[in-house]
């Protein structure tokens, strides 16, 4: 996924921009970066690999050295920025999050129409920031260039520059990603998280509608170019992405996580001595359900944090797994014994939650009886870079159907996709099976959306339902 922050003051931003970039790590897993602009220095930037160390480890040094009134700061998922951009339009320096699905095809025409060349990165790809920046660089000022990249990027781009003259951030066309905006007395801010700021001492100015375009100075937060009225924005964003402590749309994430447990309670009639959530993203629906039910909520494992701290890393899946194991520790006179409800924000490739449940009955756990906060995943995310799954046959859905299709190229996975279809009965009870659940039951599209508490219209539930 990928989060930023970014500053506008009238003194020194280091502080603010270090922390401020610091509380979107939950967001990325391999690079951030900082790059500020001073009056008398001009720009400067720092890029670190926080796989192995936390960003605040990574780039101590670098707030300690860097100065300026302006900056933007980014957790990355995958490729190294912010970049600095020397263009027609002046220095800037610039950061996304999002993803280009027609990456190739505007490469091509950039090719064609005489551009040089791309950098590559480490994998083989192009940067998609680098793209992005070229795609900026076409039109005669940056409002325009900015929209034009919007409008040919296939997928999502949300974006921020930063200029000598203030922060411009443009959330994406279909607002699939947010963007909130703080202020205080001497400095405005723009971040993706909007916690991010308040303990910083910034208030609540506004979040971004779809496709806005703002530019921040220290004195002020203008809009460039008005919201559209149409809007996707993720719903796994309050499922699994948001940090507890976030809020998108108005909407709290952590509230969102209740009342998904509570419904996702209210459906089901499992009998049971304890209910549990898969830390840290399954505890706040555990908690609902908990509530609902009347079952007795507990932490039959703890994780261990003090020395494997972020949840994605590593970024190698066999890796991922392993430590995924090694951070839970069991305490097992909760467990023991005890007939459990174990919630998980979803079911992916299925390999993690297997072992969980397998390590509950090594820890002498009687039944285990799965409750995933969201539909059955039956298809790889367009817009943003949820997984770099080169397939969707990584998803356990689409191999559990693969194999009840037989031969069949083309499956019906509407049907597979509504709940109360014959299709939808084989293919859970395939995969509760498989992965060794005492019973499992997914929580239905229309209780999850009525969890969030936003028409249908305005998130985007591709990934369960294929309807973009």
């Amino acid at each position: 996924m990928g989060g930023f922050f970014g500053v506008a003051a009238k003194k020194d931003c280091v502080f603010d921009l270090f922390f401020g970039t610091d509380y979107h790590s939950h967001l990325g897993t391999r690079r951030a970066g900082m790059a500020v602009f001073d009056k008398k220095k001009g720009y400067e930037r720092a890029i670190h690999n926080i796989e192995n160390s936390p960003f605040r480890t990574k780039f101590d040094g670098d707030v300690n050295k860097m100065e300026g009134q302006m900056g933007i700061g980014v957790i990355s998922d995958y490729e190294p920025q912010p970049l600095i951009i020397r263009s027609h339009h002046g220095t800037y320096a610039i950061a996304t999050v999002g993803k280009i699905n027609n990456m190739e095809e505007l490469v091509n025409e950039f090719f064609k129409k005489g551009n040089s060349h791309f950098l590559e990165l480490s994998g083989g790809d192009i940067n998609p920031t680098e793209l992005t920046a070229a795609l900026i660089n076409t039109k005669d000022n940056l409002v325009e260039g900015i929209q034009y990249a919007q409008e040919v990027i296939e997928g999502s781009m949300t974006m921020v520059l930063l200029t000598d003259k203030g922060i411009y951030a443009a959330r994406d066309r279909m607002g699939r990603t947010p963007i909130a905006v703080g202020k205080k007395e001497d400095a405005y801010c723009v971040a993706f998280e909007s916690f991010a700021y308040l303990n910083l001492g910034y208030s609540d100015v506004k979040e971004l509608g779809p496709g806005e375009i703002v530019v921040i100075t220290p004195e002020s937060c203008i809009t460039l170019v008005k919201p559209g009225t149409d809007m996707k924005i993720c719903t796994f964003l309050w499922i699994y992405y948001g940090y507890p402590s976030s809020s998108y749309e108005g909407i709290s994430v952590e509230k969102m996580r209740y009342n998904c447990g509570a419904l996702l309670a209210g459906r089901d009639d499992v009998e049971a001595d304890t209910v549990a959530g898969v830390p840290d993203s399954g505890i706040a629906h555990a908690i609902g359900y908990s509530n609902k039910s009347g079952i007795p909520f507990s932490r039959p494992f703890i994780k261990y944090t003090p020395t494997w701290p972020r949840s994605f890393m590593p970024t190698v899946q066999s890796k991922r797994d392993l430590i995924a194991r090694m951070k839970l520790i069991p305490v097992h006179d909760l467990i023991n014994g005890r007939k459990m409800v174990l919630i998980d924000d979803s079911i992916v490739r299925g390999t993690q939650l297997r072992e969980k449940a397998e390590f509950l009955y090594t820890s002498g756990a009687k039944e285990v009886h799965v409750r995933p906060a969201c539909p059955p995943l039956l298809y790889g995310c367009k817009y943003l870079n949820f997984s770099r799954s080169t397939s969707d046959m990584d998803l356990i859905t689409r191999r559990v159907i693969k194999d009840i299709e037989g031969s069949n190229p083309y499956p019906n996975l509407k049907a597979y996709a509504d709940p109360d279809s014959s299709e939808y009965r084989e293919m859970i009870g395939r995969i509760g099976k498989e992965l060794n659940f005492t019973s499992l039951r997914f929580h239905r599209l229309d209780d999850m959306i009525e969890a969030v508490g936003l028409p249908k219209e305005k998130l985007c539930t591709y990934c369960w339902d294929g309807r973009e």
